[in-house]
This record gives C-alpha cells, sequence and structure tokens, in this order.
C-alpha cells in the first residue's frame, strides 16, 4: 500500500539548503515530508532527475484588471501557472473599479475564483473620500494587505492618499498587524520635474527617468518609513528601483522597525542604457528602469539581504498603450509572470549566487509579508504542496511561443534563459505540465492568518 498520494524528486532547494537527492512526499495536497535518499512509496512519483524541486512562487505584485477587455485572472493565472508562480497577489487598482469596500472586495475575489488556474490572495485600498473607515470590514473580508500610492497615477482609478490620511490608514491597519504597501513617489516633485522634461520639448526614452528622478523616490520613501515608525504599522515598498531605497528600509529595521521593501524583477533583468533605449514605451515603469550602476547596486542588496521580496508588477497593457513616440504618453507597467522565476534563477546563477534565494524571495518571504506563512512559502511539512521543478533549459525567452500570455510582447523577449518550469503543482496537482494548464476555478482565495500570525 502507497505511504503517500505523491512523491516528487529531484534537487530539492529550500530556503537554506539543496537537497541533491531530495523527494518531498504530499498527503491530501499538503508536504508531509521531506528528505533525501530514496524516497518512500506514494500513489504517484514524479523524478525530475537533476532539475530544482523549489517552493512555488508567491507574486507579489500583479494587475490582472488594470485595462478592461484584456487578461483578467483567467490570463494572468495561465502565465502563472506556467511560470511556476502559485499564488498571485493582486492591486485593487482595477480598471473602473477601485476596491475600496468590502462589497468590491468580495465580488472580485468571487469572480476571480471563477477565473482563477492558480491560488489568489487580495490587496485592499480605501477612497480617499472616506479615508480610513472601511479598513476593518476590508480585513473582515480577507484582504491580506493594504496598498497607497504617494502619488496619483488617476484621480479616481489610482488616487494618491495624502501624508495625514496615510497616517490615519496606517494606524488603522496596524490593530489588525497586517502590511500597508506603499508606492513611492513624491507627487510634487514627480509633477515638477514632469513639467520641466515637457517644457524642454524631450520625448525620448530618457523624457520618463528625468521626469521621475531618485530624488522623488527616496522621498516617498523616507516617508513611507517614517509613517510607519510613527504609528506602528509594517511598512512596505512595493517597488524600489535604487539603492538608498534598500539603505533606508534597513535603516529602519535595524532601529527595530517591521521595514519591508520589494524589487521588481525588471530593476535586476534591465537598465536603462541598453534595454529602455531598445524598447522605448515597452519599458516604460514607474518608478523608472534606471542605470546598469543602480542595477548592479540592487543586485549587491540582494545578495546582502536587503531585499525582502521580488515580483513582477505584471501588467498587460496592449501594444497601443505602449507605443505612442511620446514616451510620457504611454502606459506604465510590463507583464512578468510567466518569466518571473526563470528570470531570478538565471540572474542568481550568473552571479553564483545560490538558488536558495529564489525560495526565499519568491516564496518564504512574500509568505510571511501577506500573513500567509501558515499555509505558503515553503517545502516544509504541514504547508501546501505548491511545487515548481525548473530544469535546465538553455534559450531566449520568446513571450509568443507557449500560448500563455494575453499579449504577445514582453520586455524580456530575446534574453537568455538557463533554467524553465517543466512542472507545477498547486496544493499537490499538477497545473502546469510543461504545455498544458490547469482549467479556471482550480485556484482558491487565499486569505492571511489572524493578527499578529506570520
Amino acid at each position: 500500500m502507497a505511504d503517500f498520494d505523491l512523491v516528487v524528486t529531484g534537487r530539492v532547494v529550500g530556503t537554506a539548503t539543496i537537497l541533491d537527492r531530495g523527494y518531498v512526499a504530499i498527503r491530501d495536497g499538503k508536504v508531509e515530508r521531506v528528505g533525501e535518499g530514496t524516497p518512500p512509496q506514494a500513489t504517484e512519483r514524479h523524478d525530475f532527475g537533476d532539475a530544482y524541486v523549489m517552493p512555488g512562487a508567491i507574486d507579489a505584485q500583479v494587475h490582472s484588471r488594470s485595462q478592461k477587455g484584456q487578461e483578467d485572472f483567467i490570463w494572468s493565472t495561465r502565465s502563472a501557472a506556467a511560470g511556476g508562480v502559485t499564488t498571485v497577489v493582486d492591486m485593487p487598482y482595477d480598471d473602473g473599479v477601485l476596491i475600496c469596500n468590502a462589497e468590491r472586495f468580495t465580488q472580485k475575489a468571487r469572480e476571480a475564483g471563477e477565473q482563477a488556474r492558480v491560488d489568489f490572495a487580495l490587496y485592499a485600498t480605501v477612497d480617499p473620500n472616506e479615508g480610513a473607515a472601511r479598513i476593518p470590514e476590508l480585513v473582515e473580508a480577507g484582504a491580506a494587505s493594504f496598498k497607497f500610492s504617494t502619488f496619483e497615477t488617476h484621480p479616481t482609478r489610482f488616487p494618491r492618499i495624502s501624508s495625514p490620511m496615510l497616517y490615519e490608514c496606517f494606524a488603522a491597519i496596524q490593530p489588525h498587524g497586517l502590511i500597508a504597501g506603499v508606492h513611492n513617489e513624491n507627487d510634487e516633485s514627480v509633477r515638477f520635474f514632469t513639467e520641466k522634461v515637457r517644457q524642454s520639448g524631450r520625448t525620448d526614452y530618457l523624457a520618463h527617468s528625468l521626469s521621475r528622478p531618485p530624488i522623488t523616490e527616496a522621498l516617498a520613501t523616507a516617508e513611507v518609513y517614517e509613517i510607519a515608525a510613527a504609528t506602528g504599522c509594517s511598512g512596505h515598498i512595493v517597488h524600489c528601483s535604487i539603492g538608498r531605497g534598500y539603505d533606508l528600509c534597513n535603516a529602519y529595521r535595524m532601529q527595530g522597525f517591521d521595514t519591508t521593501i520589494e524589487a521588481c524583477i525588471h530593476y535586476l533583468m534591465l537598465d536603462e542604457e541598453d534595454d529602455i533605449s531598445r524598447l522605448v514605451g515597452f519599458g516604460k515603469i514607474n518608478p523608472p528602469v534606471r542605470s546598469k550602476r543602480e542595477r548592479e547596486a540592487l543586485w549587491r542588496h540582494l545578495a546582502a539581504g536587503n531585499i525582502t521580496v521580488v515580483s513582477t508588477d505584471h501588467v498587460s497593457w496592449s501594444p497601443d498603450r505602449k507605443s505612442n513616440k511620446d514616451m510620457l504618453a504611454n502606459a506604465s507597467g510590463v507583464p512578468g509572470l510567466e518569466a518571473l522565476y526563470s528570470l531570478l534563477l538565471t540572474g542568481l546563477l550568473q552571479r553564483g549566487l545560490s538558488p536558495v534565494w529564489a525560495s526565499r524571495l519568491l516564496a518564504a518571504n512574500p509568505a510571511r509579508l501577506f500573513r500567509l506563512g501558515h499555509r505558503k512559502g515553503a517545502l516544509e511539512p504541514g504547508k501546501d504542496a505548491d511545487i515548481v521543478v525548473m530544469a535546465h533549459k538553455p534559450g531566449r525567452y520568446d513571450p509568443a511561443a507557449s500560448g500563455h500570455n494575453f499579449v504577445q510582447w514582453s520586455p524580456y523577449e530575446g534574453i537568455e534563459l538557463s533554467h524553465r518550469p517543466v512542472a507545477t503543482f498547486l496544493r499537490g496537482k499538477n497545473v502546469f505540465d510543461g504545455k498544458a494548464v490547469a482549467e479556471p476555478g482550480t485556484g482558491h482565495f487565499v486569505r492571511p492568518a489572524a493578527a499578529g500570525a506570520r
């Protein structure tokens, strides 16, 4: 009689060590045993040889509904499954619907549950006309975290939250033990520098970074952390393109505050000189992709342990929203779910860093950040059996080749990848076999643990 439902064997990658002849034994969708050597008997067994067996990624920043008529969860979670992402954390700025009350939040969770192929958690936010009033009902509805912006991208879809209101919101979140995540660009400064660029008549690829120089990001980051310190709330920067931001985060953390910070994969893999000059609008992201020098500073911070999580900030804009000759007129953001794990693992190995960093930055750390560690984030007994198998399959990335992406463009097209997902398991069930993905509705809504839990 079989001891387990499923056993997966290969080079099992934890957050500290790699088991070269490792196995993960699964029963009822949960990891029950992780070991090395001869694996136990199981009803089903998958032997992946020398491929890396790693925890499924939790993508901390996904925008499935930023443009009506585009991908929605039906496609974002398809890309996720094919990329080894087993949980997406979706942002609250949907096109036409700000997720700022329990009714809208619950409706989104229900609709996403009908479409999702992998598990999902949801950010919530506030309407600046209501302030912090609805935070308790959103916590009750299952929000894993709250998102705010110090810059006003759009007055109703993506509004700026003023400093006093940000303080009140952080104070309201603090008793619930969740994070307050913030889009970190100083509104006044960005508008000042943007106007200077417009007056100069500049419209090329450099116009974007000139409109948002590093000081605009550093000012907002410092403000967020100081408000977090004053309220006792867990303060999180949702994307940081400059080394100075990681310095600030570490300084507050050394003072005893719960400050965290996120590096999107584009800041680690792209640079302004070689990539944005080529991609132009298709590489426009807020905050901007910076210089090679700044990119390498981020890799040094990663190796020092100063980056909390790595995410995609995934959004699949239609090509017409990214191809304006005026750089500033293009939408901001890029797709990346299918390539996230491959890009980070490739970058780590190129720099002589261990794959265990991927297990930390893509799984264990985001699980703690969103208070999902009771279920997600590691190949450990009692956790959901969320697994990606990364095999050595060198080749250039082609976003149109797999058929798993809503849009056929990617800023990562042509990048040489060393490893690719060949299998993804969600709660012990195969949701990607190297070609096909699971059906819509396979994914479940995941709520955070009770206040104070990690």
